[in-house]
């Protein structure tokens, strides 16, 4: 592995506005680090902008204190290639993380147009700009790192699911653009000597998290006093990692590129690794669902003689959806030293005290 010093390096974020985005660029301006920074979003309604704007505020204000950054966000598309291109041109980044993704398993299946422009013709837009990054002999990319996702495993039976698994039978377009990236992503580390890492993130949740995961949007759900839909009667179980132990993974990740080795053909062995983060701890949806009312009601979110009986319902299994996601992070551990280790008691109680400051419940 070759490792990279994150110090004066010109350094690519897309997704910034995002959830793991904005908590990515948050932690790299927190090491005190001198660093360019570029965030890309393209600020879409999938979900309430609002909170892509207050990521995007709390990100200043830490620039604010650490003037050794130059952080720069842009409004744009990364399917819009010429933007791409140019960004590439200006800044030079030696690394890049693509975060930028059309989400959602359920929305892939009313919205999948969304999905192959995001991740599909964006992901193309990134690989090509870090191909010629090295036109002229210049240095180029040192490392791209991708967000896949632990949706590429499907409806795998083996658990925990371990990277060496055959991951061929995705059950969502979501899931099918994922694999896609990974793919792609290898072709060209073959092909352009790319240093490429994928990550697939389990579950990802925590303050100023996405609506749509069920943590969020039960708790929208629960203070209007309507109904909860637990699907698949309450028997999935879920992988969930807190949205900070996400990002260390990533931080490291970015500082160790797989290597380049030539073949006994004489040409590049792909530079290419794949691994999940995840808590490697299954949480069954019925506890999950009792953690966040109990840390809902402490933080003073709901009142303590919320009847959530009356508030939930089991349903069946969504379309797109797996009964279980359980992480196998041996390797992460084997070349990081990392395993996320945030229990979702832990986690749910900073989401609950975030969740009561900024809706002022």
């Amino acid at each position: 592995m070759n490792h990279l010093e994150l110090k004066n390096k010109n350094i690519l974020v897309t997704g910034a506005a995002g959830f793991i985005g904005a908590n990515l660029v948050m932690k790299l301006i927190k090491t005190g680090d001198a660093m360019t920074l570029v965030g890309l979003d393209n600020m879409n309604d999938y979900y309430d902008v609002s909170l892509k704007e207050y990521r995007l505020t709390e990100i200043d204000k830490l620039v604010a204190e650490a003037p050794q950054n130059k952080w720069t966000f842009v409004k744009g598309d990364l399917a819009d290639k010429a933007l791409i291109d140019k960004l590439f041109a200006d800044y030079e980044f030696e690394i890049v993380v693509n975060l930028a993704a059309q989400a959602g398993v359920r929305y892939s299946i009313t919205n999948p147009d969304a999905y192959i422009n995001s991740n599909i013709i964006g992901f193309y837009n990134i690989l090509e700009a870090c191909r010629h990054s090295y036109d002229n002999g210049a240095k180029g990319v040192e490392h791209l790192v991708y967000a896949s996702s632990s949706s590429v495993y499907g409806g795998n039976k083996k658990v925990p699911f371990s990277t060496d698994d055959m991951v061929d039978n995705p059950v969502s377009l979501y899931a099918a653009t994922k694999k896609s990236n990974e793919l792609l992503a290898h072709s060209y580390s073959k092909l352009y000597n790319i240093p490429s890492t994928g990550l697939r993130f389990f579950t990802v949740y925590g303050p100023a998290g996405r609506p749509d995961m069920a943590y969020f949007g039960f708790t929208n759900k629960l203070i209007k006093g309507e109904t909860i839909q637990i699907f698949n009667y309450g028997n999935c179980k879920r992988d969930f990692t807190f949205v900070d132990d996400i990002v260390e993974g990533v931080m490291r990740v970015m500082q160790g590129a797989p290597e380049r080795k030539t073949g006994e053909d004489g040409l590049p062995l792909p530079p290419y690794a794949v691994y999940n983060i995840g808590n490697s701890n299954p949480e069954n949806l019925l506890d999950f669902v009792s953690i966040l009312q109990e840390e809902l009601v402490r933080a003073g979110v709901l009142p303590e003689d919320y009847n959530f009986e009356e508030h939930k319902k089991l349903v069946p299994m969504q379309p797109g959806d797996v009964p279980v996601t359980y992480a196998d992070t041996s390797a992460l551990e084997r070349d990081f030293g990392f395993k996320p280790s945030t229990s979702l008691r832990e986690g749910l109680c900073k989401f609950a005290e975030w969740y009561k400051d900024f809706y002022k419940v």
